[in-house]
């Protein structure tokens, strides 16, 4: 009786087992099958560092031919008027992953870390629309994990200031090619072209026949400096073409939208760290087979906070109530050509030097920026540090005491006026304020009224907020 029992106990298990198997099965297929039958894109977006992208040959550079970008424009759709928000890694790549500003992310200092209450990243938003979010790369922006949980990829160079910029692509193509898996956004982080500027040939470039943007004072160390700089833009020239024919090798190109993002600018005087075009203005080209415009260019303003709205827009998802960012999605279908009526600007040169307040508003016409301690000096411990006696910032110093033109561009970057204002559609290097002409003053009263709205918006109460914070602190429990 015992036996029989426990023959039907057995019988049945197995039964039990077989049908349990039977549903995975038949819930795998469909899984599959659902998987299979998702029109939805990948998205793989390269970023490179501190990227005068006025040196691209397709944005008009002179210096140096980027050829595989170049390619990657005459198949896509060229921003013209991509500005970040903050000249500084950190801040800038926490907008673009959170869809905040500064002010409201946290992270509006270099190295200070994002809000941990409240703030979601891309990695939550897109994950909410089964996406895979993943990182390779320079990992700044991606603590705490609890906002940035990005699934980290082996490949690039995750630390910014290194001598060696080695890369392998197998990790990436096992992730991109996972059978089964969810749609991806991938985020490639290069380091080029960041200081120390070690990795390329310079030799490619005569120091003699460069053309170095108008602001800089003209020396030859800057120009050996200058070609070192280029030789990184070549590096993260051919970092783009090894990922475009990745992506054709295995078969993804025609179902990924490649994004190319230039960052904030080179570390130069009137870069990086200030609130110059040199610094804020950025590139972005977007290859999006079917749906982009090949060969199109836009003059839609677009700040690096709209980008993580328009991946939700992508993915499929809602808005997100209480971004600063929205979806340019329109524009790169073409049903608008526009975004934005003005971007804003934020900096206070903390870590990198004395606080130094700056905030600014700019249009495709005019940009007004706003020196809140112009009492003070600028000071930047990167460049401007004078016991490097050999620096080529001493040498600029040198130089104007004796050349005025040269004085005019040290005093640039060392004394600035409480207000600039500039005609950035005639002159692009901002050379000429105006904030002192008289038949700009209404205009200027226009800017300044929009901004303090912003910044009133933002809960920035300008100088008194950029200060240095104790560790684990915020603006409001300090």
């Amino acid at each position: 009786m015992k036996i029989t029992t426990a023959l039907i106990s057995i019988v049945l298990g197995i039964s039990i087992l077989n049908f349990g198997a039977a549903l995975n099965t038949s819930d795998s297929l469909k899984n599959t099958q659902q998987k299979k039958a998702d029109p939805r894109p990948n998205i793989v977006i390269i970023m490179a560092d501190d990227l005068d992208s006025r040196q691209l040959s397709c944005y008009g550079g002179k210096n140096i031919q980027t050829k595989n970008i170049d390619a990657l424009a005459a198949e896509g759709m060229k921003f013209e008027q991509m500005i970040c928000s903050e000249a500084m890694c950190v801040p800038t790549r926490a907008s673009l992953f959170t869809g905040l500003y500064p002010m409201h992310h946290g992270s509006f200092q270099n190295h200070k870390p994002v809000y941990t209450t409240g703030i979601k990243s891309v990695c939550q938003y897109l994950n909410q629309q089964n996406y895979t979010v993943a990182l390779t790369g320079k990992d700044h922006s991606t603590n705490p994990k609890s906002v940035f949980p990005f699934q980290i990829i082996k490949g690039f160079e995750p630390n910014c200031v290194s001598n060696t910029d080695e890369y392998q692509l197998d990790d990436i193509r096992n992730f991109i090619t996972k059978k089964d898996a969810n749609p991806f956004c991938l985020f490639i982080m290069s380091i080029n072209p960041h200081a120390p500027w070690t990795v390329g040939n310079p030799a490619e470039f005569d120091p003699a026949k460069i053309v170095l943007p108008p602001h800089m004072v003209d020396t030859k160390m800057v120009r050996n400096l200058y070609c070192k700089y280029l030789a990184e833009v070549r590096q993260l020239d051919n970092q783009v073409d090894d990922v475009r024919k990745m992506l054709k090798e295995t078969g993804q190109d025609q179902n990924t939208i490649l994004i190319f993002l230039g960052e904030q600018g080179p570390q130069f005087p009137g870069g990086k760290w200030t609130l110059y075009d040199n610094g804020q203005k950025s590139s972005m080209i977007v290859k999006w087979p079917g749906v982009v415009k090949a060969n199109s260019t836009t003059s839609a303003i677009v700040q690096y906070e709209d980008i993580t709205p328009t991946l939700i827009a992508i993915a499929g998802g809602k808005p997100i109530a209480n971004l600063d960012g929205k979806s340019f999605l329109d524009v790169l279908s073409g049903k608008s050509n526009s975004q934005r009526n003005v971007a804003f600007g934020i900096h206070n040169n903390i870590p990198e030097g004395t606080p130094y307040p700056m905030r600014s508003i700019r249009d495709t016409h005019y940009k007004l920026v706003m020196n809140l301690t112009s009492d003070k000096s600028y000071y930047n411990k990167f460049m401007m540090n004078p016991d490097q006696k050999n620096s080529y910032w001493n040498g600029w110093i040198l130089k104007a005491q004796t050349s005025p033109s040269a004085k005019v561009l040290v005093d640039r970057i060392t004394t600035r006026p409480p207000l600039e204002f500039y005609d950035i559609e005639r002159d692009p290097n901002e050379l000429h304020n105006l904030a002192l002409e008289k038949s700009y003053q209404k205009l200027i009263e226009q800017y300044k009224l929009k901004l303090g709205d912003w910044m009133k918006h933002q809960g920035d109460k300008g100088a008194s907020v950029d200060r240095v914070y104790a560790k684990g602190t915020t603006i409001d429990n300090e």
